[in-house]
């Protein structure tokens, strides 16, 4: 191994020597490994393993879809986040900082961030919709239960109202055959009460007080939760990436004593095998563990930067990864076991209460408990967890846009004012949120919900690739991470990185295309000038990568466009390990042994002033980069 570019104190990440500490003491490191893989798995495990894929599950061919599935985590899920965990972790930068390795591509960088702000404003809306429901559930009678309120409908038929007796289930079942009329009282209070629901979506009515409230404790918790960045989020997570588990259990435990569970798990697992030929079962498959693993949302990237240097990210991304898969897999049971005993309650088919999204979340389920006994109890636990679960990947939404925004200026100041910074973000997303909490608040989520994140996610992903693998070249890729992490990345790694997964992400982005519905909520179809409004949020998450890239050609120096477009994706000067005892072979500095009286004084950024440089701290070494400036020399 070459000699480490720290000639005199270095900090590196050898055992028993003193004075190494493989820290990057102002940018600041995970307190240890452990709360790097919680938060990870508390961001990758979020709302979607609770109220998609269980229900994709069903639709799909039941178990036969867990086959695609796990091919699909194999094939594109785990290597696209080892990818990503290793990119963030050897610069030691957020999503934008990184892309010193080919500065042309920064746009995917800024890419990311436009998804993250979208993503992070409406995922705060749908944790303050679950903090209402949890606060309200705290009464004797859950006020789903019965049909007698205010806002109820003549349509409404509860399944508690009165004595539900054999001949009136028929009834109920027939109704429910035939006309379709009837309408849950959960439904109701969902639609009629808690949104209020407008007609259309530019009707935006008045802005639902208790929702505007409960958004507001939301953003103040994420705050707090993030008020000394990954050193605070790092102690919180240790509750609420592992308390879901344990109310999973609790209602699965629960769930599977109901009569008619196994009727309902057994929906959820029997394998349809015809259906693995269907290509739209694969497309499925494959998208599901894409957004479930929030591969491109930037988030990856930044939570591995807080690593050490030698952390092993190889060994951590297989251990994310298959928690978050097994995790939807065992949600699938406590949707499904509940679901199959309120179906039987019903006498109806299971695929007449299945459902998913926001209507799984806050109609179907809470349904089902209203038939248990002590259901505010049930309510309580099940909007706990939904509210852990999407804490836990709002936290990192956040922190990929302050920690972006703080490499980026990278000076003394900002460093040490990172908490105002997001005091900021968190105001400005509590801002944009406000317009969610409408009466027509559902419909703007959904659209954000399908366009902001959907096909531009899947661009970002695949444009990363080809930087990384094809444009700073994969043989000095793999050559980075030998260095990082002491061996180079295995075979099937390789080979995924530079063929299948790009392969795979097309597949998606086609099938994305041809499959591609105008999004409607229940029977409102979205108006075309609403649908437009959703392609030019997907729009302008991508448009950043062209636009930064032709602006980076300009300025680059050259006589020529090739020479130009040479200069432009070639890594930066500033590229590699962020702290100098980590700078071997070709991240080696110039000068030798005999030059080190003079480091002091040599700037390693001509950009700042030679006074700057030579009043810094002499303890550590630097890449010379803006953005680590505990780390100079």
């Amino acid at each position: 191994v070459d000699a480490p570019c720290g000639i005199s104190l270095q900090n590196g990440a050898v055992p028993g020597e003193r004075g190494k500490q493989d820290k990057s003491v102002k940018r600041g490191n995970w307190g240890n490994q452990i709360e790097f893989v919680l938060t990870s798995v508390g961001y990758a495990v979020g709302l979607g393993n609770v109220w998609r894929f269980p229900y994709l599950c069903y639709r799909n061919g039941g178990g036969a879809f867990m086959f695609p599935y796990f091919i699909m985590l194999v094939f594109c899920g785990i290597p696209l986040f080892f990818m990503e965990l290793s990119f963030g972790q050897f610069a030691s930068q957020g999503c934008l900082g990184v892309w010193r390795v080919s500065p042309m591509f920064k746009g995917v960088g800024y890419g990311m961030m436009v998804v993250s702000t979208y993503i992070g404003i409406y995922y705060n809306v749908v944790i303050c919709i679950a903090f209402y429901y949890f606060f309200v559930s705290m009464t004797r009678v859950l006020p789903w239960t019965y049909c007698s309120n205010a806002w109820n409908t003549p349509d409404c038929a509860g399944v508690l109202d009165g004595n539900l007796s054999s001949r009136a289930a028929l009834n109920l079942t027939h109704l429910l055959n035939t006309t379709q009329k009837r309408t849950s009282p959960s439904e109701e209070y969902w639609r009629r009460y808690v949104l209020d629901l407008s007609d259309d979506i530019g009707n935006l009515g008045e802005v639902r007080l208790p929702l505007l409230g409960c958004l507001g404790v939301s953003w103040v918790v994420v705050f707090l939760c993030l008020i000394k960045g990954v050193k605070s989020s790092g102690k919180v997570v240790y509750f609420t990436a592992t308390f879901p588990y344990v109310v999973l259990t609790i209602l699965f435990v629960r769930g599977i004593t109901l009569e008619g569970a196994l009727t309902g798990i057994m929906y959820y697992l029997t394998p349809q095998w015809d259906k693995i030929l269907d290509a739209k079962v694969w497309g499925d498959a494959a998208s599901q563990i894409f957004y479930s693993l929030g591969c491109a949302w930037g988030g990856l990237i930044t939570m591995a930067s807080y690593n050490k240097f030698h952390n092993n990210c190889y060994r951590d991304s297989i251990i994310i990864s298959i928690t978050n898969c097994a995790t939807s897999v065992y949600a699938g049971f406590v949707i499904f076991s509940i679901l199959g005993f309120m179906a039987n309650h019903l006498g109806v088919d299971i695929s007449k209460v299945a459902d998913h999204g926001p209507g799984l979340a806050f109609v179907a389920y809470p349904e089902a408990l209203t038939l248990l006994p002590i259901s505010p109890l049930w309510s309580i636990l099940f909007f706990f967890m939904l509210i852990l679960l999407g804490l836990g990947t709002q936290f990192c939404l956040l922190e990929t846009l302050v920690t972006a925004i703080v490499d980026e200026v990278g000076n003394e100041w900002i460093i040490r004012r990172k908490t105002f910074v997001t005091l900021g973000v968190a105001v400005v997303g509590f801002l944009l949120g406000v317009p969610l909490t409408t009466q027509a608040g559902i419909y703007w989520l959904l659209l954000m919900d399908n366009y902001a994140a959907s096909f531009s996610l899947v661009v970002i992903s695949c444009i990363m690739c080809v930087a990384i693998m094809y444009i700073y070249g994969h043989r000095n890729y793999f050559k980075d991470i030998e260095m990082m992490l002491g061996f180079p990345p295995p075979l099937f790694f390789q080979i995924c990185w530079r063929f299948i997964s790009p392969a795979i992400i097309f597949f998606i982005l086609v099938f994305t295309v041809i499959q591609y519905r105008p999004i409607s909520y229940n029977d409102y179809v979205y108006p075309t000038w609403a649908i437009s409004i959703g392609f030019l949020m997907a729009l302008s998450s991508v448009i950043c990568i062209p636009i930064y890239a032709i602006y980076k050609v300009c300025r680059s120096e050259g006589d020529t466009l090739l020479e130009r477009l040479k200069n432009a994706t070639k890594a930066s000067k500033d590229w590699g390990p962020a702290l100098a005892e980590h700078c071997s072979g070709r991240y080696a500095p110039a000068f030798s042994p005999s030059t080190e009286s003079h480091l002091e004084v040599q700037p390693l950024q001509p950009e700042k002033g030679q006074s700057e440089v030579a009043a810094a701290s002499p303890v550590q070494g630097s890449n010379g980069s803006a953005h680590s400036q505990d780390s100079r020399l």
